[in-house]
């Protein structure tokens, strides 16, 4: 009698486990995340990279945003899993300034930051005096300002990181940067705005990032004054919240679009408007 008793709880445990250990494997191998995104090229990159991620067992929504800020609070408030929109200086002040503790979890694309013009065929024919439209992403002034030196139009005072450098003025000068050609930067107005603008080329100048460029039917390698290139800083990646940077979903979702068939897929479609990282 005792025997049989001692076998049945053997048995009902075992099954107990089993049963754990089925449950344990579905919920591993069947996840979904949700991720914000850029609708241009963030969230055609994550499209295509769905089906792959489904082979390994994970459900992609992708939700696109048409600003830079929600993205960031939807995250932080757990809306979402991750998102793809931002480059790290970005995150860098947007933590800074909303006190988060959003992470990168890994470099996916570069898109060269482009500087465009109605009113001038080449560097050299932009005359003293210029303006220029900028957005009102501070993030971006050090990257504009970089372009610009680029082509010597302006040179970022020694010892100022490139990076950090903004258009602050003291005395009516800027403080960052010697103004070469005497530019004029007009009052800054939202990225999304900025293609709109240049169509309306009220300014002789514009900075356009390349996400808004490619939404407006721009060709940044061939419209594009000034192009940046693929050894910029500012690349764009996958954020999410300190410590999801280690969940398989988080991992797997990174490896895919470092694979290959992405490479390749962002090569193809944006034909160097979009250049592919690997790190």
């Amino acid at each position: 009698m005792k025997k049989s008793i001692i076998l049945a709880v053997v048995l009902a445990f075992t099954l107990i486990l089993t049963a754990c250990g089925q449950s344990t494997g579905k919920s591993e191998k069947n996840q979904t995340i949700t991720v914000g995104a850029s609708a241009v090229p963030h969230a055609e990159i994550l499209k295509k990279a769905a089906p792959l991620l489904k082979k390994k067992g994970i459900t992609l929504k992708v939700k696109v945003f048409q600003d830079y800020v929600l993205p960031n609070k939807a995250l932080a408030s757990k809306q979402l899993d991750a998102n793809y929109f931002q480059h790290i200086p970005f995150l860098d002040l947007y933590n800074k300034q909303n006190k988060t503790d959003l992470v990168n979890a890994g470099k996916i694309h570069i898109e060269p930051f482009g500087i465009y013009s109605k009113k001038f065929k080449s560097v050299d024919a932009v005359k003293d005096g210029a303006t220029v439209q900028i957005s009102n992403n501070k993030s971006e002034q050090g990257r504009i300002l970089l372009l610009l030196q680029s082509k010597g139009l302006l040179k970022i005072k020694s010892g100022i990181d490139p990076i950090s450098a903004t258009l602050a003025q003291k005395n009516g000068k800027y403080t960052d940067f010697d103004n070469i050609k005497h530019l004029k930067f007009l009052q800054p107005i939202d990225p999304a705005i900025l293609p709109k603008a240049y169509v309306n080329s009220a300014a002789d100048l514009y900075a356009i990032n390349t996400n808004f460029a490619l939404q407006a039917k721009l060709q940044p390698k061939k419209d594009a004054l000034i192009l940046e290139g693929a050894s910029s800083p500012y690349a764009n990646i996958i954020a999410v919240r300190k410590g999801d940077q280690n969940k398989k979903a988080i991992k797997e979702l990174v490896s895919v679009l470092h694979s290959k068939e992405i490479q390749t897929f962002i090569n193809e479609k944006y034909k160097g408007a979009v250049l592919p990282v690997s790190e």
